[in-house]
């Protein structure tokens, strides 16, 4: 069996057990109240993070784009949600070919205009499609500002014979800078904003909040009926350190990497850039720190290098590897084309990242 130590770097490693507990830790979390679980699967882009994901309980996926939709059929998944503004009737026919696959495909309208096309895009597929209807709830991107949108995207959707409004979501994906001790409240008035608005429209429909950070916190309020968190099996220095909803040792998405220069004191070069952490940086100013507690952090990203700064530098040699914990998880599985899944110091699989690049 190889092992972790045998790997060339640089390379995500992906801890097989602590995923699986992750997953299952928030389908519990979610049964307990009585919400469902549609999970993002823009973060791990993976079928076999999905199956497991499926196998757990998850009710169905939520989906960015057609082409990640696509990319995870061979899950299993019969119901899938697509978050995302589709206004082009060119896609007609992918959209007919994937609710054919489907028991359910659920679509999204963000604002009247956009509710208008959506209406010929369903007129051109000739399938039926269940409509979520988005609210912004502090993020400042998609969704209505105001009661009078949802009534006039409602009003839209009526008109269609091929749509039917099924419920509202929200991505309160500005909660991830709320302080720890303020998110219960946080959490409150997002409910509270697009309830108003869902109540406009038809208090009977349902509420269906996205985000990681939040995600245990909205189930336990009983007002929400389903969750659509994306990165809880995975973990960052979002989850773990700035929103602090995780412990580190949950954290199940690492990065090894390989110092291969020391141009000065206070100073390492490792073998991993912008290609593989991407440009995201935490509110920390870091693109990636040591997961072992060492005060070591990427702080700087050329496209092959990692510029390695710290208390604990100093200490680095050449050749020394370091296991990282990223700022943020999403872009960089997006950036590799598989990761090596471990179970403590062994290499047990490999595993593709399925929905990498599929951006239509």
């Amino acid at each position: 069996m190889e092992s972790v130590a045998e790997l060339t770097t640089p390379v995500v490693l992906l801890d097989r057990g602590k995923t699986e507990n992750n997953i299952r830790a928030m389908q519990a979390a979610c049964d307990a109240e009585g919400v469902k679980l549609w999970p993002h699967i823009k973060t791990h882009k993976m079928v076999e993070v999905a199956r497991r994901q499926l196998a757990a309980g998850a009710e169905g996926l939520t989906c960015a784009k057609l082409g990640e939709a696509e990319a995870m059929l061979p899950s299993g998944v019969k119901r899938i949600f697509i978050a995302h503004s589709l206004v082009d009737a060119r896609e007609a026919s992918r959209i007919a070919a994937l609710a054919d696959q489907l028991e359910e495909l659920r679509v999204a309208a963000t604002s009247p205009a956009q509710a208008e096309a959506l209406a010929k895009v369903a007129a051109a597929a000739k399938r039926p499609l269940k409509v979520m209807l988005a609210v912004d709830s502090g993020l400042g991107r998609e969704g209505v500002r105001c009661a009078a949108d949802a009534q006039k995207i409602a009003a839209v959707i009526e008109a269609s014979p091929y749509l039917e409004l099924a419920g509202f979501y929200t991505h309160e994906g500005q909660l991830y800078a709320a302080d720890p001790a303020e998110q219960q409240a946080k959490v409150d008035e997002v409910i509270d904003r697009v309830a108003a608005v869902r109540d406009a429209v038809n208090p009977k429909l349902p509420l269906w909040p996205g985000c990681s950070v939040t995600a245990k916190l909205m189930a336990a309020t009983g007002r929400v009926q389903v969750v659509r968190p994306g990165a809880y099996m995975f973990g960052d220095i979002a989850l773990a350190v700035t929103s602090r909803v995780m412990p580190i040792s949950d954290v199940a998405i690492h990065v090894l990497a390989t110092v291969v220069d020391r141009p000065e004191p206070g100073l390492a070069l490792i073998d991993a850039g912008s290609k593989v952490f991407s440009s995201d940086k935490s509110p920390q100013g870091v693109h990636a720190m040591a997961v072992d507690g060492r005060d070591i952090q990427v702080v700087r990203v050329n496209e092959e290098h990692g510029y390695v700064r710290g208390k604990e530098v100093d200490a680095l040699r050449i050749g020394d590897r370091l296991k990282l914990m990223v700022a943020h998880v999403c872009p960089v599985i997006n950036l590799t084309d598989r990761v090596v899944v471990t179970e403590g110091d062994q290499v047990v699989d490999r595993w593709t990242v399925d929905a990498r690049g599929r951006v239509q």
